[in-house]
Protein backbone atom coordinates (compact mmCIF):
# COMPACT_ATOMS: atom_id res chain seq x y z
CA UNK A 1 0.00 0.00 0.00
CA UNK A 2 1.38 3.02 -0.81
CA UNK A 3 1.68 6.27 1.54
CA UNK A 4 0.51 9.46 0.03
CA UNK A 5 3.42 11.96 -0.07
CA UNK A 6 3.37 15.03 1.66
CA UNK A 7 4.19 18.28 -0.17
CA UNK A 8 6.22 20.41 2.60
CA UNK A 9 8.49 18.10 3.37
CA UNK A 10 12.14 19.00 2.80
CA UNK A 11 13.12 16.51 0.30
CA UNK A 12 10.61 17.02 -2.53
CA UNK A 13 11.70 20.66 -2.22
CA UNK A 14 15.58 20.12 -2.62
CA UNK A 15 16.44 20.67 -6.39
CA UNK A 16 19.53 18.56 -6.19
CA UNK A 17 17.68 15.62 -5.13
CA UNK A 18 14.41 15.80 -7.88
CA UNK A 19 16.83 16.37 -10.50
CA UNK A 20 18.39 12.94 -10.00
CA UNK A 21 15.31 10.86 -8.29
CA UNK A 22 11.44 10.70 -8.74
CA UNK A 23 10.22 10.01 -5.03
CA UNK A 24 7.43 7.51 -5.70
CA UNK A 25 6.38 6.77 -2.04
CA UNK A 26 7.66 6.61 1.58
CA UNK A 27 8.08 3.56 3.17
CA UNK A 28 9.03 4.18 6.33
CA UNK A 29 8.54 7.00 8.99
CA UNK A 30 10.10 7.50 12.75
CA UNK A 31 11.61 10.03 14.77
CA UNK A 32 14.93 10.47 13.12
CA UNK A 33 14.67 9.63 9.92
CA UNK A 34 11.95 9.06 6.97
CA UNK A 35 12.97 6.66 3.84
CA UNK A 36 11.38 7.05 0.59
CA UNK A 37 11.05 4.41 -2.21
CA UNK A 38 12.58 6.71 -5.24
CA UNK A 39 13.80 5.95 -9.18
CA UNK A 40 16.83 6.79 -10.01
CA UNK A 41 16.26 8.98 -13.55
CA UNK A 42 19.78 8.28 -15.21
CA UNK A 43 18.66 4.51 -15.28
CA UNK A 44 15.45 3.50 -13.43
CA UNK A 45 17.34 2.09 -10.48
CA UNK A 46 14.84 1.10 -7.67
CA UNK A 47 16.62 3.24 -4.16
CA UNK A 48 16.03 4.10 -0.88
CA UNK A 49 16.21 7.87 -0.05
CA UNK A 50 16.77 8.09 3.59
CA UNK A 51 15.96 11.39 5.19
CA UNK A 52 17.88 11.23 8.85
CA UNK A 53 16.62 13.99 10.90
CA UNK A 54 19.55 13.63 13.37
CA UNK A 55 23.48 14.72 12.14
CA UNK A 56 24.90 12.38 14.53
CA UNK A 57 23.00 9.11 13.58
CA UNK A 58 23.55 10.11 9.72
CA UNK A 59 27.62 11.07 10.39
CA UNK A 60 28.03 7.63 11.85
CA UNK A 61 25.52 5.63 8.74
CA UNK A 62 27.97 7.56 6.40
CA UNK A 63 30.82 7.07 7.69
CA UNK A 64 30.93 2.82 8.77
CA UNK A 65 29.36 2.75 5.12
CA UNK A 66 32.22 4.39 3.44
CA UNK A 67 34.26 2.41 5.26
CA UNK A 68 32.51 -0.70 4.30
CA UNK A 69 31.80 -0.16 0.84
CA UNK A 70 32.62 -3.01 -1.70
CA UNK A 71 31.45 -5.54 1.26
CA UNK A 72 28.75 -7.48 -0.47
CA UNK A 73 26.64 -7.89 2.77
CA UNK A 74 26.96 -4.75 3.67
CA UNK A 75 23.45 -2.20 1.93
CA UNK A 76 25.11 0.14 -0.68
CA UNK A 77 25.57 3.81 -0.06
CA UNK A 78 25.27 5.34 -3.68
CA UNK A 79 25.76 8.68 -2.60
CA UNK A 80 24.32 11.31 0.37
CA UNK A 81 23.32 14.94 0.21
CA UNK A 82 24.14 17.09 2.61
CA UNK A 83 24.24 21.37 2.83
CA UNK A 84 23.83 23.75 5.85
CA UNK A 85 20.59 23.77 7.58
CA UNK A 86 19.50 20.24 5.77
CA UNK A 87 19.04 17.08 6.63
CA UNK A 88 21.22 14.69 5.69
CA UNK A 89 20.16 12.16 2.81
CA UNK A 90 21.54 9.30 2.16
CA UNK A 91 20.76 7.00 -1.59
CA UNK A 92 20.81 3.52 -0.66
CA UNK A 93 19.88 0.37 -2.38
CA UNK A 94 16.69 -0.87 -2.15
CA UNK A 95 16.05 -4.14 -0.16
CA UNK A 96 12.34 -4.98 -0.24
CA UNK A 97 12.09 -7.38 3.32
CA UNK A 98 14.11 -8.69 5.74
CA UNK A 99 15.42 -11.38 8.19
CA UNK A 100 12.51 -10.71 10.47
CA UNK A 101 9.93 -11.36 7.46
CA UNK A 102 11.63 -14.35 6.81
CA UNK A 103 11.31 -15.65 10.19
CA UNK A 104 7.19 -14.69 10.32
CA UNK A 105 6.67 -16.60 7.57
CA UNK A 106 8.48 -19.54 8.48
CA UNK A 107 6.36 -19.46 11.54
CA UNK A 108 3.14 -19.87 8.96
CA UNK A 109 4.32 -23.08 7.67
CA UNK A 110 5.67 -26.28 8.89
CA UNK A 111 9.18 -27.03 9.48
CA UNK A 112 10.63 -23.76 10.10
CA UNK A 113 13.86 -22.53 8.62
CA UNK A 114 15.24 -25.27 7.15
CA UNK A 115 18.93 -26.37 8.47
CA UNK A 116 20.74 -25.32 5.31
CA UNK A 117 19.21 -22.24 4.90
CA UNK A 118 19.77 -21.22 8.74
CA UNK A 119 23.29 -21.91 7.57
CA UNK A 120 23.28 -19.96 4.53
CA UNK A 121 21.71 -17.01 6.30
CA UNK A 122 24.25 -17.44 9.23
CA UNK A 123 27.31 -17.25 6.68
CA UNK A 124 25.90 -14.15 5.43
CA UNK A 125 25.49 -12.14 8.55
CA UNK A 126 28.88 -13.64 10.10
CA UNK A 127 30.69 -12.11 6.44
CA UNK A 128 28.90 -9.02 6.87
CA UNK A 129 30.09 -8.56 10.34
CA UNK A 130 33.11 -9.97 10.06
CA UNK A 131 33.48 -6.98 7.94
CA UNK A 132 32.16 -4.58 10.37
CA UNK A 133 34.83 -6.07 13.17
CA UNK A 134 37.59 -5.85 10.55
CA UNK A 135 37.18 -1.78 10.50
CA UNK A 136 36.60 -1.69 14.24
CA UNK A 137 33.12 -0.87 13.39
CA UNK A 138 30.53 -2.10 16.52
CA UNK A 139 27.24 -1.62 14.88
CA UNK A 140 25.19 -1.62 18.06
CA UNK A 141 21.61 -2.90 16.89
CA UNK A 142 22.10 -6.01 15.29
CA UNK A 143 18.54 -7.72 15.03
CA UNK A 144 16.68 -9.26 12.44
CA UNK A 145 14.75 -6.04 11.39
CA UNK A 146 17.97 -4.48 10.13
CA UNK A 147 19.43 -7.72 8.09
CA UNK A 148 17.46 -6.49 4.55
CA UNK A 149 17.16 -9.39 2.07
CA UNK A 150 17.09 -8.96 -1.54
CA UNK A 151 14.56 -10.78 -4.19
CA UNK A 152 17.51 -13.39 -5.22
CA UNK A 153 17.68 -13.90 -1.24
CA UNK A 154 21.26 -11.50 -0.71
CA UNK A 155 21.14 -10.79 3.11
CA UNK A 156 23.23 -7.16 4.03
CA UNK A 157 23.64 -5.90 7.03
CA UNK A 158 21.55 -2.25 7.28
CA UNK A 159 20.96 0.73 9.82
CA UNK A 160 24.13 1.74 10.84
CA UNK A 161 22.67 4.99 12.35
CA UNK A 162 24.07 3.76 16.21
CA UNK A 163 27.32 2.23 14.96
CA UNK A 164 30.09 3.51 16.56
CA UNK A 165 34.39 3.51 14.80
CA UNK A 166 36.13 2.22 17.76
CA UNK A 167 39.88 3.18 18.28
CA UNK A 168 42.49 0.66 19.46
CA UNK A 169 43.15 -0.11 23.55
CA UNK A 170 45.40 3.19 24.27
CA UNK A 171 44.53 5.76 21.13
CA UNK A 172 42.55 8.27 21.65
CA UNK A 173 41.98 9.72 18.75
CA UNK A 174 40.33 12.66 20.38
CA UNK A 175 44.14 14.27 20.91
CA UNK A 176 45.30 14.58 17.61
CA UNK A 177 45.06 17.63 16.53
CA UNK A 178 43.12 17.41 13.47
CA UNK A 179 39.70 18.89 13.45
CA UNK A 180 37.51 17.90 10.35
CA UNK A 181 34.97 20.84 9.20
CA UNK A 182 31.42 19.87 9.01
CA UNK A 183 30.78 17.86 5.78
CA UNK A 184 28.32 19.60 3.30
CA UNK A 185 28.07 17.25 0.44
CA UNK A 186 25.70 17.47 -2.24
CA UNK A 187 25.99 14.15 -3.85
CA UNK A 188 29.35 13.16 -2.56
CA UNK A 189 30.11 9.75 -3.53
CA UNK A 190 31.66 6.96 -0.74
CA UNK A 191 35.03 6.58 -2.64
CA UNK A 192 37.86 5.43 0.74
CA UNK A 193 39.29 2.31 0.54
CA UNK A 194 38.13 -0.01 2.97
CA UNK A 195 40.77 -1.07 5.33
CA UNK A 196 39.47 -4.86 4.92
CA UNK A 197 36.63 -6.75 3.58
CA UNK A 198 35.88 -10.54 3.71
CA UNK A 199 34.67 -12.70 0.90
CA UNK A 200 30.97 -12.18 0.65
CA UNK A 201 28.93 -15.66 1.75
CA UNK A 202 26.84 -16.02 -1.35
CA UNK A 203 30.18 -16.46 -3.46
CA UNK A 204 31.35 -18.92 -1.36
CA UNK A 205 31.28 -22.51 -2.20
CA UNK A 206 28.02 -24.23 -1.80
CA UNK A 207 29.70 -26.97 0.03
CA UNK A 208 30.48 -24.76 3.04
CA UNK A 209 33.02 -21.80 4.00
CA UNK A 210 37.28 -22.46 3.08
CA UNK A 211 39.03 -19.70 4.64
CA UNK A 212 40.59 -17.26 2.24
CA UNK A 213 43.65 -14.57 3.45
CA UNK A 214 43.23 -11.01 3.03
CA UNK A 215 45.88 -8.54 2.92
CA UNK A 216 45.59 -6.36 5.77
CA UNK A 217 46.11 -2.44 4.91
CA UNK A 218 49.18 -0.47 6.17
CA UNK A 219 48.47 0.24 9.87
CA UNK A 220 49.38 3.53 9.75
CA UNK A 221 46.77 4.42 7.18
CA UNK A 222 44.31 2.47 9.12
CA UNK A 223 44.85 4.72 12.11
CA UNK A 224 45.03 7.69 10.00
CA UNK A 225 41.79 7.05 8.68
CA UNK A 226 40.34 6.20 11.86
CA UNK A 227 41.83 9.59 13.44
CA UNK A 228 39.91 11.81 10.46
CA UNK A 229 36.50 9.75 11.75
CA UNK A 230 36.59 10.46 14.86
CA UNK A 231 37.77 13.85 14.76
CA UNK A 232 34.86 14.52 12.50
CA UNK A 233 32.67 13.21 14.87
CA UNK A 234 34.17 15.38 17.65
CA UNK A 235 33.86 18.15 16.35
CA UNK A 236 30.37 17.57 15.44
CA UNK A 237 29.53 16.72 19.21
CA UNK A 238 30.98 19.95 20.33
CA UNK A 239 29.37 22.12 17.99
CA UNK A 240 25.94 20.35 19.34
CA UNK A 241 26.76 19.85 22.33
CA UNK A 242 24.03 22.30 24.14
CA UNK A 243 21.35 20.59 21.98
CA UNK A 244 22.23 16.93 23.07
CA UNK A 245 20.32 14.90 25.65
CA UNK A 246 23.08 14.84 28.54
CA UNK A 247 22.45 10.93 29.56
CA UNK A 248 23.13 11.38 33.30
CA UNK A 249 22.84 7.75 34.11
CA UNK A 250 24.67 5.30 33.19
CA UNK A 251 21.81 2.47 31.39
CA UNK A 252 18.00 3.13 30.01
CA UNK A 253 16.63 2.48 33.21
CA UNK A 254 18.69 0.57 35.35
CA UNK A 255 18.43 2.35 38.30
CA UNK A 256 14.76 2.70 38.09
CA UNK A 257 14.62 6.14 37.92
CA UNK A 258 14.01 7.10 34.34
CA UNK A 259 11.53 5.10 31.95
CA UNK A 260 13.17 3.38 28.66
CA UNK A 261 13.34 4.79 25.52
CA UNK A 262 10.46 3.02 23.62
CA UNK A 263 11.43 0.48 21.58
CA UNK A 264 10.58 -3.57 20.67
CA UNK A 265 12.69 -6.27 18.77
CA UNK A 266 11.93 -5.05 15.31
CA UNK A 267 12.02 -1.36 15.65
CA UNK A 268 14.93 -0.04 13.73
CA UNK A 269 17.18 2.17 15.45
CA UNK A 270 15.95 5.93 13.33
CA UNK A 271 12.90 5.63 15.79
CA UNK A 272 14.61 4.21 18.59
CA UNK A 273 18.21 6.31 18.24
CA UNK A 274 19.82 7.67 21.68
CA UNK A 275 21.59 10.55 22.15
CA UNK A 276 25.23 10.17 22.75
CA UNK A 277 25.49 13.36 25.03
CA UNK A 278 27.77 13.38 28.19
CA UNK A 279 30.40 12.40 26.07
CA UNK A 280 33.30 12.24 27.92
CA UNK A 281 36.95 13.64 26.78
CA UNK A 282 37.85 10.10 26.15
CA UNK A 283 35.03 10.22 23.66
CA UNK A 284 32.54 7.59 26.02
CA UNK A 285 29.94 5.26 24.36
CA UNK A 286 26.48 5.41 26.32
CA UNK A 287 24.64 1.84 27.36
CA UNK A 288 21.61 2.85 25.86
CA UNK A 289 22.10 1.52 22.20
CA UNK A 290 20.34 -1.57 20.74
CA UNK A 291 17.12 -3.09 20.66
CA UNK A 292 15.81 -5.05 24.12
CA UNK A 293 15.77 -8.37 23.31
CA UNK A 294 18.93 -8.40 21.74
CA UNK A 295 20.68 -5.78 24.06
CA UNK A 296 23.78 -7.42 25.38
CA UNK A 297 23.71 -8.26 29.79
CA UNK A 298 26.86 -5.47 30.04
CA UNK A 299 24.47 -2.82 28.08
CA UNK A 300 21.62 -3.31 30.67
CA UNK A 301 23.85 -3.19 33.47
CA UNK A 302 25.06 0.34 32.26
CA UNK A 303 28.49 -0.38 30.68
CA UNK A 304 29.91 2.63 28.66
CA UNK A 305 33.43 0.60 27.85
CA UNK A 306 32.20 -2.01 26.26
CA UNK A 307 33.43 -3.63 22.29
CA UNK A 308 32.34 -5.09 19.73
CA UNK A 309 31.41 -8.38 21.66
CA UNK A 310 28.20 -6.63 21.95
CA UNK A 311 27.33 -7.49 18.38
CA UNK A 312 28.71 -10.89 19.24
CA UNK A 313 25.77 -11.47 21.61
CA UNK A 314 22.75 -10.00 19.47
CA UNK A 315 24.04 -12.88 16.75
CA UNK A 316 24.03 -15.19 19.13
CA UNK A 317 20.22 -13.82 20.18
CA UNK A 318 19.67 -13.82 16.32
CA UNK A 319 20.54 -17.33 15.53
CA UNK A 320 18.50 -18.86 18.02
CA UNK A 321 15.65 -16.93 16.76
CA UNK A 322 16.48 -18.76 13.12
CA UNK A 323 16.66 -21.83 15.03
CA UNK A 324 13.10 -21.46 17.01
CA UNK A 325 11.72 -18.80 15.40
CA UNK A 326 10.62 -17.63 18.74
CA UNK A 327 12.67 -14.65 20.22
CA UNK A 328 15.23 -15.68 22.81
CA UNK A 329 14.71 -13.28 25.69
CA UNK A 330 11.61 -10.99 25.08
CA UNK A 331 11.92 -8.76 27.99
CA UNK A 332 9.34 -6.44 28.68
CA UNK A 333 11.68 -4.10 30.26
CA UNK A 334 15.41 -4.10 30.81
CA UNK A 335 14.89 -5.32 34.59
CA UNK A 336 12.50 -7.88 32.83
CA UNK A 337 14.93 -8.62 30.42
CA UNK A 338 17.96 -9.06 32.84
CA UNK A 339 15.81 -11.46 34.60
CA UNK A 340 14.91 -13.90 31.36
CA UNK A 341 19.06 -13.89 31.01
CA UNK A 342 19.67 -14.49 34.36
CA UNK A 343 16.81 -17.25 34.61
CA UNK A 344 18.82 -19.08 31.79
CA UNK A 345 22.08 -18.19 32.63
CA UNK A 346 22.14 -17.91 36.40
CA UNK A 347 23.52 -15.21 38.55
CA UNK A 348 26.10 -13.03 37.00
CA UNK A 349 29.23 -13.32 39.14
CA UNK A 350 32.84 -12.70 39.35
CA UNK A 351 33.16 -16.72 39.05
CA UNK A 352 31.75 -16.46 35.79
CA UNK A 353 32.82 -12.85 34.85
CA UNK A 354 35.45 -11.46 36.91
CA UNK A 355 35.06 -7.85 36.66
CA UNK A 356 31.69 -7.73 36.21
CA UNK A 357 31.11 -6.24 39.61
CA UNK A 358 32.51 -3.42 38.39
CA UNK A 359 29.59 -2.72 36.05
CA UNK A 360 28.62 0.89 36.99
CA UNK A 361 25.02 -0.78 38.03
CA UNK A 362 25.73 -4.00 39.03
CA UNK A 363 25.57 -3.48 42.62
CA UNK A 364 22.37 -1.15 42.02
CA UNK A 365 20.02 -4.20 41.05
CA UNK A 366 20.40 -7.92 42.29
CA UNK A 367 18.03 -11.01 41.67
CA UNK A 368 17.36 -14.08 43.96
CA UNK A 369 19.82 -16.43 43.42
CA UNK A 370 19.07 -19.17 41.01
CA UNK A 371 19.67 -22.11 42.14
CA UNK A 372 18.65 -24.11 38.82
CA UNK A 373 18.74 -22.48 36.21
CA UNK A 374 17.03 -23.43 32.82
CA UNK A 375 20.13 -23.52 30.83
CA UNK A 376 20.11 -22.61 26.64
CA UNK A 377 19.09 -26.50 26.06
CA UNK A 378 15.81 -26.29 27.52
CA UNK A 379 15.46 -22.70 25.26
CA UNK A 380 16.60 -24.39 22.06
CA UNK A 381 14.50 -27.98 22.09
CA UNK A 382 15.47 -30.36 19.24
CA UNK A 383 18.33 -28.30 18.36
CA UNK A 384 22.10 -30.07 17.62
CA UNK A 385 24.17 -30.44 19.84
CA UNK A 386 27.03 -27.90 17.35
CA UNK A 387 23.82 -25.74 17.14
CA UNK A 388 23.52 -24.99 20.80
CA UNK A 389 27.40 -25.10 20.91
CA UNK A 390 27.41 -21.87 18.53
CA UNK A 391 24.34 -20.09 20.88
CA UNK A 392 26.51 -20.90 23.92
CA UNK A 393 29.40 -19.46 22.40
CA UNK A 394 27.78 -16.37 21.87
CA UNK A 395 25.44 -16.37 24.54
CA UNK A 396 27.60 -15.66 27.49
CA UNK A 397 28.10 -13.30 29.97
CA UNK A 398 31.88 -12.58 29.89
CA UNK A 399 32.42 -10.75 26.67
CA UNK A 400 36.02 -12.33 26.13
CA UNK A 401 34.05 -15.62 25.91
CA UNK A 402 32.41 -14.94 22.84
CA UNK A 403 33.12 -16.54 19.82
CA UNK A 404 34.56 -13.85 16.96
CA UNK A 405 32.82 -13.67 13.61
CA UNK A 406 36.07 -15.00 11.93
CA UNK A 407 36.23 -18.02 14.23
CA UNK A 408 32.40 -19.07 13.69
CA UNK A 409 33.15 -18.88 9.79
CA UNK A 410 35.26 -21.37 10.39
CA UNK A 411 33.23 -23.17 12.23
CA UNK A 412 32.98 -27.08 11.76
CA UNK A 413 29.31 -26.80 11.77
CA UNK A 414 28.90 -24.79 8.30
CA UNK A 415 30.93 -27.48 6.30
CA UNK A 416 28.86 -30.44 7.55
CA UNK A 417 25.54 -32.22 6.19
CA UNK A 418 22.91 -30.67 5.70
CA UNK A 419 25.08 -27.92 3.72
CA UNK A 420 24.46 -24.75 3.33
CA UNK A 421 22.04 -24.10 0.38
CA UNK A 422 22.51 -22.00 -2.50
CA UNK A 423 21.92 -18.36 -2.69
CA UNK A 424 19.25 -19.39 -4.91
CA UNK A 425 17.15 -21.96 -3.15
CA UNK A 426 16.30 -19.97 0.01
CA UNK A 427 13.21 -18.51 0.79
CA UNK A 428 12.19 -15.09 0.44
CA UNK A 429 8.85 -13.68 1.52
CA UNK A 430 6.90 -11.77 -1.16
CA UNK A 431 5.54 -9.18 1.07
CA UNK A 432 7.22 -5.46 1.53
CA UNK A 433 7.97 -5.86 5.13
CA UNK A 434 12.14 -4.28 5.88
CA UNK A 435 12.10 -3.24 9.39
CA UNK A 436 14.43 -0.87 8.59
CA UNK A 437 12.17 1.17 6.61
CA UNK A 438 9.12 0.75 9.02
CA UNK A 439 8.19 2.06 12.24
CA UNK A 440 6.60 -0.68 14.09
CA UNK A 441 4.17 -0.69 17.80
CA UNK A 442 5.97 0.68 20.93
CA UNK A 443 6.23 -2.23 23.88
CA UNK A 444 5.66 0.28 26.54
CA UNK A 445 7.82 1.87 29.18
CA UNK A 446 10.39 0.97 31.93
CA UNK A 447 8.99 2.82 34.26
CA UNK A 448 6.13 0.64 35.43
CA UNK A 449 7.09 -1.56 37.99
CA UNK A 450 4.08 -3.27 38.20
CA UNK A 451 4.56 -6.18 35.82
CA UNK A 452 8.21 -7.68 37.54
CA UNK A 453 6.63 -9.07 41.19
CA UNK A 454 7.85 -8.11 44.00
CA UNK A 455 11.33 -6.06 44.24
CA UNK A 456 12.85 -4.17 47.19
CA UNK A 457 14.65 -0.91 47.24
CA UNK A 458 17.40 -0.42 49.79
CA UNK A 459 19.40 2.72 50.24
CA UNK A 460 23.09 3.14 50.02
CA UNK A 461 25.89 5.29 50.47
CA UNK A 462 25.87 6.16 46.38
CA UNK A 463 21.93 5.97 46.20
CA UNK A 464 19.64 2.95 46.08
CA UNK A 465 19.90 -0.45 44.96
CA UNK A 466 17.03 -2.87 43.91
CA UNK A 467 16.33 -6.74 44.52
CA UNK A 468 13.87 -8.45 42.61
CA UNK A 469 12.75 -12.25 43.38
Amino acid sequence: MEHPLPKSWSIHTRPEIVAKYEILERVGSGAYSDVYRARRLSDNLIVALKEVHDYQSAFREIDALQLLQNCPNIVVLHEYFWREDEDAVLVLEFLRTDLAAVISDAKKKEGGVRVGEVKRWMLQILCGLDACHRNMIVHRDLKPGNLLVSDDGVLKLADFGQARILMEPGFDGDNDDQQLPVEQNTGSQANETPLDVVPDAHSLPDQGFNKQVVEDMDREEYLRQLVELKAKRHAMDENDKETNTIDGYSSCLATGTISDIDDDTHRSSYSYNAEEGGHDTNGALTSCVGTRWFRAPELLYGSTDYGLEIDLWSLGCIFSELLTLDPLFPGISDIDQLGRIISVLGNLTEEVWPSCSKLPDYKMISFAKIENPTGLEACLPNRSADEISIVKRLVCYNPANRATAMELLNDKYFNEEPLPLPISELHVPLEDSPGEWNEYDDMGSDSDFGDFGHFKVETTGSGFSMQFS
